[in-house]
């Protein structure tokens, strides 16, 4: 299962997409907007995406997951303007055993950071800036 949505993210949705009776694991990662970030106080964040290579690009990293760990993989990810206390991005993945599952979970959070065009504009309290890696951009 894949999803790029301005609704709010469940992720059961996540784990029931790829859990099956063969499964003893699976490893589900809730990314959630924080109350900070580099110092400043965030009141909320927003995503933009390119949906059309977004989603390849996630169609991907599933298919990588199944083809690198033999395991089943769902990504769920929030568009649009997010608050405080909400998940921003769900990443499920389920098999036989535990440690595939952490390593091949941590792998797709990881380069879906790196490799999808997805942005990220951070609203803090004393400004709106888009986020670059590390870096902080004052937003215009």
């Amino acid at each position: 299962m894949i999803l790029l949505t301005d609704d709010i993210l469940d992720p059961q949705q996540a784990v029931d997409a790829v859990m099956t009776n063969a499964d003893g694991a699976y490893v589900l990662f809730v990314g959630v907007v924080r109350n900070h970030s580099r110092g400043r106080s965030v009141t909320g964040l927003e995503y933009q995406a390119y949906r059309p290579m977004a989603i390849r690009q996630i169609e991907r990293i599933v298919e990588s997951v199944k083809e690198k760990w033999n395991l089943r993989c769902s990504i769920l990810h929030r568009l649009g303007h997010i608050i405080v206390g909400e998940a921003s991005v769900v990443i499920c993945v389920a098999g036989a055993h535990r440690a595939e599952c952490f390593d091949a979970c941590e792998w797709a959070i990881d380069t879906l950071k790196e490799e999808v065009p997805i942005w990220k504009k951070e609203f803090a309290t004393d400004g709106t800036f888009w986020i670059e890696g590390e870096d902080a951009i004052v937003a215009q």
